[in-house]
């Protein structure tokens, strides 16, 4: 009993032998009785669990794409035949700047950010190749309940040629009009990606690593059709996830190492003698592997708050003090 619950909690799906074209919205049979325990009892049970996962992911494994956006890496969900790709918005950043979308496939197609709530961390960006898209139906986020199955799919460290978009199953830990939260592992790359409940409906985009890198947020795929007509008209609103600022450093990164290639004049980075070619070794005292990685720890942090950043200039490392600053309204 305890290895097959074990075993449950484990499970990880990376690698889909093939990906399916949905020119329509997914269509997935209701899951087994197994789904609705708090967890799997039999062998039988974890088979049922994983054969409704694999008609889940047969449908949806072709709309998760992965972004890149001023050189960071995110990940998204196509919700549209036109290309609507819904994303958090701190993937986002900035409206109306062009991005790449990263079919599974690995075809690379053209896109454009479109607004973002900065509050909740809703995103949008639309391809704007011409083309007819798969993409996935909106389920509703109030019906959730504590311990309910769900899949996470993302392109953790960023979209990999050859790897099909990552799967994870967790459980909902925490579901509210501003939030979900859930046990799925998720690490950086995958921000923005989706979150299915197990008919393949679409549920939530992640958001934050919470602490624990099995303690997620999620946000809730109701805000966005509340606000579908503000973000696709490219507005940008709101203040830093939870009604806090959004942190602002000043500084652009290439994507894979976090080597600045950029730092914005009068920035909080300039003032602390960040420089352009300096590799971001820490931040807070916590590792940082990528942009992304770097954008999660600055998004959870205070405007005004003094961080310790680690960098390696040259063949020297050394310590600067950096304060979180603001970033402009939109």
């Amino acid at each position: 009993m305890r290895l097959v619950r074990r075993c449950a909690a484990a499970l990880v799906l990376c690698l889909i032998p093939t990906i399916a074209r949905a020119d329509s919205p997914v269509s997935v049979p209701p899951p087994p009785p197994s789904l609705l325990k708090q967890a799997p009892d039999t062998l039988d049970d974890l088979k049922a669990i994983q054969e409704q996962t694999k008609k889940v992911l047969k449908r949806v494994i072709a709309c998760t794409v992965g972004l890149q956006v001023r050189g960071a890496a995110g990940s998204g969900v196509i919700v549209s035949e036109d290309g609507t790709v819904l994303t958090a918005g701190h993937v986002v950043g900035e409206a109306n700047q062009d991005c790449r979308v990263i079919m599974p496939d690995g075809r690379v197609l053209k896109g454009k950010t479109l607004g973002a709530n900065r509050t909740i961390d809703s995103g949008m960006i639309k391809i704007t190749d011409p083309g007819k898209w798969p993409f996935v139906e909106l389920g509703e986020s109030k019906e959730l309940k504590l311990g309910e199955w769900v899949l996470a799919i993302g392109h953790p460290g960023g979209y990999k040629a050859g790897r099909s978009p990552v799967v994870r199953v967790g459980r909902i830990s925490r579901a509210g009009e501003q939030l979900l939260q859930t046990d799925c592992t998720l690490v950086g790359g995958d921000s923005g990606g989706p979150l299915f409940d197990m008919t393949g409906k679409l549920i939530g985009i992640h958001s934050r690593i919470s602490g624990p890198i099995t303690t997620n947020i999620h946000v809730p795929v109701d805000t966005y059709r509340d606000t579908w007509e503000r973000l696709a008209k490219a507005e940008v609103w709101g203040r830093g996830f939870g009604g806090r600022d959004e942190g602002y450093l000043g500084i652009e990164c290439d994507g894979n190492t976090c080597k600045i290639t950029k730092v914005t004049s009068g920035s909080p980075a300039e003032k602390a003698g960040l420089q352009v070619g300096d590799l971001i070794l820490r931040f807070d005292e916590n590792t940082v592997k990528s942009w992304d990685d770097l954008g999660d720890r600055i998004f959870g942090k205070r405007v005004g708050q003094e961080v310790a950043i680690e960098i390696r200039r040259g063949s020297e490392e050394r310590t600067l003090r950096v304060k979180i600053g603001r970033r402009a309204a939109q």
